[in-house]
């Protein structure tokens, strides 16, 4: 990223302005969106959880829990990006033990953060659409 001073450097110092610091954070999403093809996997599946939310009327309640469970995953995600950049960064093109053990745990938490957001949908969504299996057969 560009100084705000010297547009023609790199910055690398603090940030002078929120707005500074905010056009980073969103530089960081961007990345982690078009670089991650997982990343973009989480978000068409939050996509498509958000239009069943709402094709189911979910309550207040139950968006809160869908939210939840969608957020987790894409933060999860957003940590094994981070996990991986890092061990690659530290041990170049060489294989590292440590750095296998530390994407695998990342890889791990999003896996368990995706377990939590199945669950999630299966109670909220389960009962919904046994309902409208039910009186579709009658």
């Amino acid at each position: 990223m560009a100084s705000k001073n010297r547009p023609d450097r790199l910055q690398v110092g603090k940030n002078h302005s929120f707005w500074q610091s905010w056009l980073h954070a969103w530089t960081g999403l961007k990345t982690v969106v078009i670089e991650e093809r997982n990343m973009r996997t989480h978000l068409a599946l939050g996509a498509v959880a958000l239009f069943a939310g709402w094709w189911v009327h979910l309550s207040v309640n139950e968006w809160l829990w869908l939210a939840l469970a969608i957020f987790l995953v894409i933060l999860c995600e957003i940590n094994n990006t981070i996990a991986e950049n890092l061990s690659d960064m530290i041990t170049g093109p060489n294989f590292s033990p440590l750095a296998k053990k530390i994407k695998d745990i990342a890889a791990g938490a999003v896996v368990f953060a995706a377990a939590f957001a199945v669950l999630v949908g299966l109670v909220l969504f389960g009962p919904k659409v046994w309902n409208l299996v039910v009186s579709w057969l009658r």
